[in-house]
């Protein structure tokens, strides 16, 4: 196959995987609109390239004309989680969804491989809509929270480096890296309640600060040059230890101030 013919080939491939991370990027923004706690973290995702195609295709002896069947990850999105728990709610919205078909699953979170590695893989097909039609391809989603990704990206650096022959010494140190990483998520999941509500303060915090600040320029649009400077002093001092209550007050006295200008 020409090169020419391999970025046609990879074309669906490139539309899926930019419309899945649309997909589930937004799934993440829906919940935070609706003051909701998003089992998604952030998405990424890649096509492969034609090199690694060819590369695996021989390694499991895959002809180049099945390869569009036989090859599941040539489209692979990773989706991170904080906790070790959002994993399965990821995977029950995916079985849920309509635009998509689940082919099959691997859980290697409960399954753990011998080197270490976690993760949860969702094979999937999925139609791309492209100017000569509908066409299907499978795609990879790999599931897993930030310590799993952190280790996994290590590991798939060394078997790079080793060509998949990774020192015995290194592999020992590599699995109890990935104990340590599994230890790290399970204390996390154990103060999680805390972890959610700090981070939920520290958002309406944000949001109270970037409406004054609004509000504030407003302010400064209307030409209430002394009423800025007053409430930027205020926002000021309240930026390092002003709670909630004392931010919204400041909030409300900054959209009086607006309404009695205007």
């Amino acid at each position: 196959m020409a090169i020419k013919e391999w970025k046609t080939f990879l074309m669906p491939y490139e539309q899926a995987v930019e419309e899945l991370k649309v997909k589930f990027r937004s799934i993440r923004k829906e919940c935070r609109r609706n003051n909701e706690y998003s089992p998604i973290e952030f998405v990424t995702g890649r096509v492969k390239e034609i090199s690694s195609v060819l590369e695996k295709a021989n390694k499991f002896h895959i002809p180049i004309d099945r390869i569009e069947y036989e090859m599941e990850d040539i489209a692979g999105l990773r989706v991170m989680c904080q906790f070790v728990d959002d994993i399965e709610k990821v995977v029950d919205i995916m079985r849920k969804r309509k635009d998509m078909t689940i082919i099959y699953e691997k859980d290697y979170v409960t399954n753990v491989k011998n080197s270490g590695y976690r993760s949860y893989h969702v094979i999937i097909k999925y139609p791309v809509y492209m100017a000569d039609g509908e066409k299907e391809i499978l795609a990879e989603f790999q599931i897993r929270t930030l310590a799993m990704n952190f280790w996994a990206t290590v590991e798939h650096s060394l078997n790079y480096k080793y060509k998949h022959a990774i020192p015995e010494h290194v592999k020992e140190k590599l699995k109890s890296a990935a104990d340590a990483a599994f230890k790290l998520d399970q204390d996390m999941r154990e103060i999680k309640d805390e972890i959610k509500d700090a981070q939920k303060l520290f958002e309406v915090k944000s949001n109270l600060i970037s409406d004054i600040m609004y509000n504030i320029t407003e302010l400064g649009s209307l030409g209430k040059h002394g009423e800025v400077a007053r409430y930027r002093e205020q926002l000021s001092m309240l930026l390092e230890e002003g709670d909630v209550i004392q931010l919204n007050e400041l909030l409300e006295n900054t959209e009086k101030t607006i309404q009695m200008y205007k």
